[in-house]
């Protein structure tokens, strides 16, 4: 059993960074696939970032070039960079795991799940 809890997540203005933290309860070697998610109120849940057990890294095309997604395998803590931000990615951010070396972009093939992080961003 994998737990993910994240932090991070706040109110900014647009261009303005924030960075996510997922702290995860065990090691997830190189078998497993995590990821940020995100859903905005009256939308479906989004695919942000993936990371693979290679360090291997996939992107939303919305975000490419403005997030960063990496992992901290020594402290089991995943991060999502985000810089220049835009009021559309006001969201809540979930972490979210996979039993699996491959990504996938939707959700239903995470079995982890974290509880969220609000991210609030004003024009």
């Amino acid at each position: 059993q994998v737990q993910l809890a994240e932090s991070g997540g706040g109110s900014v203005q647009a261009g303005g960074a924030l960075r996510l933290s997922c702290a995860v309860s065990r090691y997830t070697d190189s078998t497993y696939c995590m990821g940020w998610f995100r859903q905005a109120p009256g939308k479906e849940r989004e695919r942000v970032a993936n990371i693979n057990g290679d360090g291997r890294t996939s992107y939303a095309e919305s975000v490419q070039g403005r997030f960063t997604i990496s992992k901290e395998n020594a402290k089991n803590i995943l991060y999502l960079q985000m810089n220049s931000l835009k009021p559309e990615d006001t969201a809540m951010y979930y972490c979210a795991a996979r039993d699996g070396v491959a990504c996938y972009s939707l959700s239903q093939y995470y079995r982890y799940w974290g509880q969220g992080t609000q991210v609030t961003v004003s024009s």
